[in-house]
């Protein structure tokens, strides 16, 4: 008996090791944040991707309203706003849809595992000069229930988090 728990324990031990190093590893790898104190969202673009106009203003839409209520900008301005010219901290948000799957409302009802949405973009943040601050693809879906437009507002989400883990404010206006 007394033979068997040592090599269980040395298995738990190393298994607990494996799953835990890699968590120790990420947390002494703090990234700073990058300061500013506005961003703005410039319309997002479908150039490869053939995307319903509904799908691309709403995109546009709750990328604005989740970073009013997610990110930590003092201001979050639309695409061609002229205020802008005198931030000297400002970032800018262009997207480009990379891939877009259109589901079915109705197969996501009748069963769970068909009918998926899914919208793909690319989101590339830079400074006012074009000096590229960070890039990353995001990825919205709508597995379940609900409207195919619901993966634009999961999109929004997911990019308002990323840019709130990404920037912090500067205080300046």
């Amino acid at each position: 008996m007394k033979h068997f728990f040592r090599p269980v324990t040395c298995l738990v031990m190393s298994t607990v090791t494996l799953f835990a190093a890699p968590g120790l590893h990420a947390q002494g790898e703090h990234t700073p944040k990058i300061r500013a104190s506005a961003i703005r969202v410039e319309m997002i673009k479908s150039d490869e991707i053939e995307l319903p106009a509904k799908f691309q203003v709403a995109l546009y839409e709750n990328v604005i309203q989740q970073l009013e209520k997610k990110a930590s900008f003092l201001h979050v301005y639309r695409d061609g706003d002229h205020n802008t010219a005198n931030v000297p901290d400002l970032v800018v948000l262009r997207s480009t849809v990379r891939g877009f799957k259109e589901g079915s409302e109705r197969a996501r009802q009748v069963t769970t595992v068909k009918g998926a949405t899914s919208i793909t973009v690319h989101c590339q943040f830079t400074d006012n000069q074009g000096k590229v601050l960070l890039e990353r693809d995001i990825e919205g879906k709508v597995r379940f229930l609900g409207a195919n437009l619901k993966a634009t507002n999961d999109f929004a989400k997911k990019a308002a988090t990323v840019t709130r883990d990404s920037f912090s404010a500067t205080g300046r206006t």
